[in-house]
């Protein structure tokens, strides 16, 4: 089939990475199915409704049967209880919705379909040291532990991709105010104070728009990528939250305090990305470009305070 006809799934397409990745497909001429049981809201998907190539089905990743994935030459699997905070409030559904439900997918899957799955470096812990793929994860919160498993779970199939993904950061269509840059500079805008715990420990950065990019790149590299697992993100995006704090002051002043309680999320490593260099991809968008997006979205974008009629 012609590479720009691809008829595609996406289950999480209406979450913060979901929805910029589902445009880029449409836009890049594909048939793409839109999968999400919508428990985070609707209003970011609702413009696909109105795409003739996109159909958008109303399910949870857990209910899905095999007619509902059959066909597609791609899926991508996005749909999780996404982050340390989330797992650790609802564990149960940490362990149904990351690992059994990605165990069901697999099982329903043709070995002819490719199957690209969102892992995350946060497997990686607190490693302290440079890490690659070849090195043994060892997480150290739910979340990084559902994931690892859920990935092996993937990668036990021959026809998948696993991509590692740095924290996420930058404006989506579904915003996500918890990833650490975006929670970093919500705060620098909105309470003009930071509380740094674990203030040198090291973690690696992407902006969103970049990590569709790499999703795009592997429809076109799919038969050398499947079967591997690959760190995505930038060799020169591994930084400190101090790092980060300093970043953000620059374009908003901030008042930074610098907390000696231990992090209740402990996460330091050093990642190469040289595996996904090697293959052309290189990030575009510094730090800096997305904390001023950033901080000129949060001058008039507050989730968490209510509406005020006039």
């Amino acid at each position: 089939m012609d590479k720009l006809s691809l008829t595609i799934a996406v289950t999480g397409g209406a979450g913060y990475k979901g929805t910029l990745l589902v445009q880029a497909l449409l836009d890049a001429g594909h048939r793409v199915t839109l999968i999400d049981n919508f428990m985070c809201g609707l209003e970011p998907a609702l413009f696909f409704g109105a795409h003739p190539h996109c159909t958008v089905i109303r399910k949870d990743v857990r209910n899905l049967t095999r007619g509902d994935v059959a066909g597609f030459d791609c899926i991508y699997h996005l749909a999780a209880v996404s982050g340390y905070p989330a797992c650790e409030a609802n564990p149960h559904a940490a362990k149904v919705i990351n690992v059994d439900a990605t165990q069901r997918l697999v099982e329903i899957l043709s070995d002819d379909q490719t199957l690209i799955y969102a892992s995350t470096t946060s497997i990686y812990g607190d490693a302290g040291k440079e890490v690659d793929e070849t090195f043994v994860p060892q997480p150290t919160s739910l979340y990084g532990v559902t994931k690892l498993e859920a990935e092996r779970v993937c990668m036990s199939r021959r026809n998948s991709i696993s991509f590692r993904f740095a924290t996420l950061f930058g404006v989506s269509l579904k915003m996500r105010c918890d990833l650490l840059v975006n929670d970093f500079t919500y705060k620098a805008v909105t309470e003009k104070s930071l509380v740094l715990y674990g203030e040198e420990s090291i973690r690696s950065f992407l902006h969103v728009r970049d990590a569709v990019r790499a999703y795009l790149a592997a429809l076109v590299q799919r038969d050398q990528m499947v079967g591997q697992v690959y760190n995505v993100g930038s060799n020169n995006m591994n930084h400190s939250k101090i790092q980060i704090a300093e970043l953000i002051n620059e374009h908003t002043e901030v008042d930074v305090i610098r907390s000696q309680m231990t992090d209740a999320d402990p996460r330091n490593f050093l990642v190469n990305f040289d595996k996904l260099a090697a293959l052309g991809f290189e990030a575009t968008i510094s730090l800096s470009q997305g904390v001023q997006e950033l901080i000129n979205l949060y001058r008039w974008y507050q989730p968490n305070r209510p509406f005020v009629t006039i």
